[in-house]
């Protein structure tokens, strides 16, 4: 067996109204002046607010940042970060998606070391401490909460990464009530988000190892069992749980096992037409599937009686071709778009996202099969019209 290093959270809690306990939490870790890291959305539909009120019966007063928006763009991480700076605070806490968690990831970073914004992008830049973070995801998809990257939007249509151990929390939790006001939309996109992880962790060409199959093994099972119910039926505590829980899996596992050419292609999508990462990923999946499937048609056939359901008889080339279709029914019965043209992606653009999926190298030189421009432009026809069976 190869060597690895595998890392992830010190402590992870999991349990329905666990986040009302972020006080106990707070006094563990020594903070006694939080920001607490949010987005309006959620502050305007009140679902953090038993959080506040929760803290607040046991003395903490948060210094609350609730400007978080989809795709963070830099100015807002650092809005965030002076607002702390000022008020003082000394640990900080995220209550939301993967954009807050990632906001509050690098604010951590900045006002608990000397480094600016610019010097930390990439990987292993981070040469300082941070503040006590806490991390409380209310989707079931990014896995943010167990993974040492940030992604940050630093132009019209460019994002840049900040990966660093330092960036794991000292604390994730995993409260699934938080979830159970998730519209089925936003349910689907991120639940194929952590199916995702799941699966580009294990067919990784580097650093998949024992413990990272193990964890996506175990999230892609709990994701396909339970997504379809968690969309058609919201209010269903057990589906929300195992999805949460899943998608952790998955990020644990993404996080040392890296994904590779989903991801690279479907980051040009979110940086040109601002669509969601999670459908971004669910759009090109398939056709990856599909263009991967000759060096990793053995990994595949592992995989595909999670999806499924029950064993897949036939070859591994028979199972994966299972599998594909078994995703593609998927996508279609939690009602995402299936085709590019479907989400309102421009034909002649796909020149255009194929260049750009090919600086993509840090994801890409993961992939089971070499990409190259000209196989980039092929997946993004073959996702644009999707037609094949």
């Amino acid at each position: 067996m190869q060597g690895f290093e595998f890392n992830t959270v010190a402590r992870l809690i999991n349990g329905s109204g666990s986040a009302l306990e972020l006080a106990t939490q707070c006094r563990r870790l020594g903070i006694d002046r939080p920001m607490l890291v949010t987005d309006p959305g959620l502050m305007a539909i009140g679902l953090v607010q038993p959080v506040l009120s929760a803290l607040a019966e046991e003395d903490f007063a948060p210094v609350v940042f609730d400007q978080v928006r989809e795709d963070p763009p830099e100015a807002t991480v650092l809005a965030a970060a002076e607002l702390g700076r000022a008020r003082q605070v000394d640990g900080v806490i995220a209550v939301g998606g993967g954009s807050s968690m990632d906001v509050a990831k690098v604010v951590a970073v900045l006002l608990g070391g000397d480094q600016a914004l610019s010097e930390i992008y990439g990987v292993g830049m981070v040469n300082g401490s941070r503040l006590s973070l806490i991390l409380v995801p209310t989707t079931a998809g990014t896995g943010s909460e167990v993974t040492p990257v940030a992604v940050i939007t630093t132009g019209e249509t460019t994002k840049a990464g900040v990966s660093s151990p330092v960036l794991l929390p000292d604390v994730a939790v995993l409260d699934a009530s938080l979830t159970l006001g998730l519209p089925p939309v936003v349910t689907a996109m991120t639940g194929v988000d952590a199916m995702v992880h799941a699966i580009e962790a294990y067919t990784s060409r580097h650093q998949k190892n024992l413990i990272s199959d193990h964890l996506a093994r175990q999230a892609l099972d709990l994701l396909a069992r339970n997504i379809r119910t968690a969309v058609h039926d919201g209010q269903n505590l057990e589906a929300r749980e195992n999805m949460l829980l899943g998608a952790c899996l998955a990020g644990q596992a993404f996080a040392n096992a890296p994904v590779a050419a989903v991801h690279a292609l479907a980051y040009p999508l979110g940086g040109h037409y601002h669509i969601p990462h999670g459908l971004s990923n669910s759009l090109v999946l398939p056709s990856v599937l599909e263009f991967n499937a000759p060096a990793a048609s053995d990994l595949y056939a592992e995989l595909a009686e999670l999806v499924i359901g029950e064993p897949v008889p036939g070859s591994a080339q028979d199972k994966t071709r299972a599998l594909i279709q078994a995703m593609r029914k998927l996508i279609e019965d939690v009602a995402l778009p299936a085709t590019l043209q479907q989400a309102g992606v421009d034909e002649s653009a796909l020149d255009m996202l194929a260049q750009d999926a090919m600086l993509q190298q840090r994801l890409l030189v993961n992939n089971p099969r070499e990409v190259t421009y000209d196989d980039a432009l092929a997946i993004y026809k073959a996702a644009f019209w999707a037609s094949h069976e």
